[in-house]
């Protein structure tokens, strides 16, 4: 008896997708059938997109800066380092340079900054902002302000943790998200 294959869909016959996972501290920016992933607590992650291009990134910081004592005249003499979201940024530069493009050519899409214990209280911004998680937040979106990036989504605060999926072929974000009380808005 023989046997005839069903046909292959054009997708499934496509290259399977190159599959990053990120660590805390870690960025990936690239090209092609890559998956960029991470899962976040209080962390935030920034995915950055060319779209006529479609090169970009994800990376997923700790902490909004290394403080005022770890000044640029410090960093200079320091590697970068992608644990804190001034530097984080700092890496996305470098690499958007290195492909010729500009930060404000790019779309911008933030998540994380879950607070990862229910007894923790939320501090608003009017009261000042002195948990992590809330000083990423903010720092994220400064960031991305500061240097003409198109803000296009964001889904952030509230308790819980996030899992996070970025397809730099598409551009596409996909979150799992595990809580509740969260800030979303589509750009």
């Amino acid at each position: 008896m023989k046997t005839t294959p069903f046909p292959v869909p054009a997708e499934a016959a496509q290259e399977e997708p190159l599959e990053i996972f990120l660590q805390p501290g870690e960025l990936y920016f690239g090209e092609g059938r890559t998956r960029v992933r991470t899962l976040l607590g209080s962390c935030v992650a920034i995915a950055v997109w060319h779209p006529q291009l479609k090169i970009g990134g994800l990376c997923h910081y700790m902490l909004p800066g290394r403080g005022a004592h770890h000044g640029a005249h410090l960093r200079a003499h320091h590697a970068l380092d992608g644990r804190y979201a001034d530097e984080a940024m700092l890496l996305f530069l470098r690499d958007m340079r290195a492909a010729g493009t500009r930060p404000d050519e790019y779309e911008a899409k933030l998540f994380g900054g879950g607070r990862m214990f229910t007894q923790e209280k939320p501090l608003h911004v009017q009261h000042g902002c002195m948990d992590v998680p809330c000083k990423n937040v903010l720092r994220g979106r400064e960031l991305v302000r500061q240097h003409g990036l198109r803000l296009k989504a964001e889904h952030l605060g509230g308790e819980g943790h996030r899992n996070v999926l970025f397809e730099i072929w598409s551009g596409d974000a996909y979150l799992k998200f595990w809580g509740q009380n969260a800030q979303q808005s589509m750009g």
